[in-house]
């Protein structure tokens, strides 16, 4: 890849040119007192056609055991524990890191 550099006089003089410089791969800096402030480069090119699904690195195949009916034992398990929780086996979350509401109550330092 070849690099171009150029100060800011000779970029607005030869713009059309480096654009095609550009556009064949080179890349172009534009310099301000020979120090380095911008570059033109290309853009990437818009997608044309919407990317295909799957065949990446996480792509699986679904075995052909997942379409077959779940085992009457497995489904007794599941259907005989309660969707929620009852409220007995239920605990309550410990209060030990809360402050006491100050809702309501006077507060130090404040007339009223």
């Amino acid at each position: 890849m070849v690099m171009i550099m150029v100060n800011i006089h000779e970029a607005k003089a030869r713009l059309s040119e480096f654009l095609e410089a550009v556009e064949r791969g080179e890349q172009v800096w534009i310099c301000k007192r020979n120090q380095p402030v911008a570059e033109l480069r290309a853009i990437v090119a818009k997608r044309t056609k919407p990317r295909p699904l799957g065949g990446g690195p996480q792509s699986f195949t679904v075995p052909e055991t997942f379409f077959e009916p779940m085992s009457d034992e497995w489904l007794a398990d599941f259907e005989a524990n309660p969707v929620y929780p009852s409220a007995s086996k239920r605990t309550s979350p410990s209060k030990v890191a809360e402050r006491s509401s100050s809702y309501g109550g006077r507060r130090k330092g404040r007339r009223r």
